[in-house]
């Protein structure tokens, strides 16, 4: 099963290269992030006639995440737990039932943090502590689960084309990091690093300054996997072809392969 996640910036603005790669790639599974929508105006109808099921959790012009599955879904669950004050779309789950095992999604899309410090770093902050105590919860499951998103992290230098320019970014900051570590310290697998060693490996490029055109990007899409799903993983890979396309997302897709 392949199972993807991808900053889509907006379902109207990028529905054609969305569908574009949903052709190209079959993905059974796709996370999308800030999709920027009300769940009413969300074109489903299209990806139900690509034989997605289609879960949303959507709000008026900024954030908003969903599931595209040509799997079953159940168990569909909206809203990052801790909060109950905290009205921002970052956040949806679901359970995919496979041909030998389920397992459970999570799709988020990590508060940036900027300016930082501020009341938005403190806000980021505040969600990665309730994301971690959500982690620890899936870890006790013991089941195959997975929290897979644009995580706004940069997780170490390498992840960065320039890090410099990134020391006093929420992206990169230590507190950041560091709560980053504190969830993977759980014991969950980062996909794309347990395949993948190199330096050089980016998610993100910036529509401004030429980023794309001169490679400065970096990687902060990422796939964490509990212990039983990391057992199951076969292939992640990053499709970076997808942002030199016509009108692209300024992220690209990342995409796991389990033997669900």
């Amino acid at each position: 099963m392949i199972i993807a996640t991808f900053n889509i910036n907006g379902i109207k603005a990028r529905l054609g290269a969305l569908t574009d790669w949903l052709d190209e790639r079959q993905p059974d599974v796709v996370l999308c992030q800030e999709i920027k929508s009300v769940d009413a105006a969300f074109p489903r109808e299209v990806f139900e006639e690509r034989g997605y099921n289609v879960e949303t959790h959507g709000q008026k012009g900024f954030n908003g995440v969903a599931i595209l599955s040509k799997h079953p879904l159940e168990d569909v669950t909206r809203g990052l737990p801790g909060d109950d004050s905290d009205e921002q779309a970052r956040w949806i789950e679901a359970t995919v039932v496979g041909d030998s095992e389920a397992c459970r999604l999570c799709g988020l899309y990590l508060p940036n943090g900027n300016p930082a410090p501020g009341p938005k770093y403190d806000y980021k902050l505040s969600w990665m502590a309730r994301l971690e105590a959500r982690a620890k919860e899936l870890m006790e499951a013991e089941m195959p689960a997975l929290m897979a998103g644009d995580y706004n992290v940069i997780p170490q230098a390498e992840d960065a084309a320039h890090p410099e320019n990134w020391t006093e970014d929420a992206l990169f900051r230590p507190e950041t990091r560091d709560a980053y570590r504190r969830i993977l310290n759980l014991g969950f697998t980062e996909a794309f690093r347990a395949r993948h060693a190199a330096p050089g490996h980016y998610s993100f490029w910036d529509y401004q300054a030429g980023a794309w055109d001169r490679n400065n990007g970096i990687r902060i899409d990422h796939l964490l996997l509990t212990p039983p799903a990391a057992d199951l993983l076969t292939d992640c890979q990053i499709d970076k072809e997808v942002r030199g396309r016509e009108k692209p997302s300024d992220h690209v897709p990342v995409w796991i392969e389990l033997a669900l």
